[in-house]
């Protein structure tokens, strides 16, 4: 049951994985070749970005650390929130109005 289907690419019978899928090749089937390639490039144009973004994130961290510089990071594990993480500068019970 392998054959081509009309976009030129080998369609071994097996059903997509929604209807969604479907809408989409139906789309890409009747779309001119210049939208499909615009739409391409886009796409990888965004991957693109995001990798470029993680790996220019990830060389400044390196060099923060390497350098001894403090480094802005997100709150750790169990250290909570508000008034959780201020310590001895966190508001007793007898100190609320």
């Amino acid at each position: 049951m392998t054959g081509e289907n009309i976009m030129g690419t080998i369609d071994f019978g097996l059903p997509q994985a929604s209807g969604v899928g479907k809408v989409l090749d139906g789309l890409f089937t009747f779309a001119p070749d210049w939208v499909r390639m615009t739409v391409l490039a886009l796409v990888v144009a965004g991957f693109l970005a995001v990798w470029s973004v993680k790996l220019k994130r990830k060389t400044e961290y390196r060099r923060a650390v390497r350098s001894g510089q403090p480094i802005h990071a997100a709150a750790q594990y169990g250290q909570g929130r508000g008034a959780d993480h201020l310590g001895s500068y966190a508001p007793g019970d007898g100190d609320r109005a």
